[in-house]
């Protein structure tokens, strides 16, 4: 039925645009991929399992404990790593490259500490409910994912587009140098940007190890490739892009695997995202400017 596939696809969508924000905030401030970016939405993950199973918090209160670990992450990434970097004004590959190994290390050592065998949410805390909308089936699980990630994309772009943090913000985006040469706290901001960011990433680890009911140390891998897709389909840096592009792509994927099939999912996702971008390489929202030092 294209109504039941439609939902599914939002779900999907939704958690793609998730993961996707972070990721597109990180490059938009800080002008840096964070290829570990990966790995903390894994690292959320299971920090979401950990809260329910070892120390009993309820479900929802794994959400803003997996949003406080990943943003930690994200924090000692930014100032252990990114921070240095920066003052040596490294060339933007050196810091790619360094989150890379920062996403190895990260997922070597979850796996030595949890094992690779997949880990579960304890039986009995993920709601089973499922209600009818329309003639359409919705569990309780996809509709929590569509109404959270929506609210948290909306919460950022009104802090993004309305707040006075969201300006020093668009300034350092424009440029670094110059909003400090107006007093406006560039490396506080880089590390709010770090944190927030990792953040949102660890709470789509969570939601979707509630989508799936299955968490492994290597399940960020998958995600990063398509947040690396989402971001250059909306446009590099671009929110509304993100938001756009992740939904693109889980209505693709859902589609592909209704009416072609599963094992075609991927190559029909990324086939349609290449031909797109044959036409409008910048990406949906992105534009020709080039970030001024």
């Amino acid at each position: 039925m294209l109504a039941q596939q439609l939902v599914n696809g939002l779900s999907l969508g939704a958690l793609y645009a998730l993961f996707a924000l972070g990721f597109t905030l990180i490059f938009g401030v800080l002008g840096v991929i964070n290829l570990s970016h990966g790995a903390i939405f894994m690292v959320g993950a299971y920090a979401g399992v950990e809260a329910v199973s070892r120390f009993g918090l309820p479900l929802w209160l794994a959400l803003p404990f997996a949003f406080i670990v990943s943003g930690t992450f994200g924090l000692l990434i930014d100032v252990l790593v990114l921070k240095p970097l920066r003052k040596r004004n490294a060339p933007h590959l050196i810091p790619m490259i360094a989150t890379i190994g920062i996403g190895i290390a990260l997922n070597n050592t979850v796996q030595g500490i949890f094992g690779a065998q997949n880990m579960r949410f304890p039986s009995g805390t993920i709601p089973t409910d499922t209600m009818e909308i329309a003639g359409v089936g919705i569990t309780a699980i996809e509709l929590a994912i569509i109404l959270l990630s929506f609210a948290l994309m909306a919460a950022l772009i009104f802090i993004i587009r309305k707040t006075q943090v969201g300006r020093a913000l668009r300034a350092i985006a424009e440029s670094p140098k110059a909003a400090y040469l107006v007093g406006i706290n560039v490396e506080g901001l880089f590390m709010l940007t770090s944190f927030i960011a990792a953040g949102l990433g660890g709470v789509a680890g969570v939601m979707i190890g509630l989508y799936s009911n299955a968490i492994f140390p290597l399940m960020g891998q998958p995600m990063l490739q398509k947040g690396v897709a989402v971001i250059i389909l909306g446009g590099m840096g671009d929110i509304r892009g993100a938001l756009l592009a992740g939904l693109f792509l889980g209505f693709a994927e859902v589609m592909s695997v209704a009416y072609i099939g599963s094992t075609m999912r991927d190559a029909v996702a990324f086939g349609m995202l290449f031909l797109i971008l044959l036409v409008r390489p910048k990406g949906l929202f992105g534009t020709t400017n080039e970030r001024k030092v």
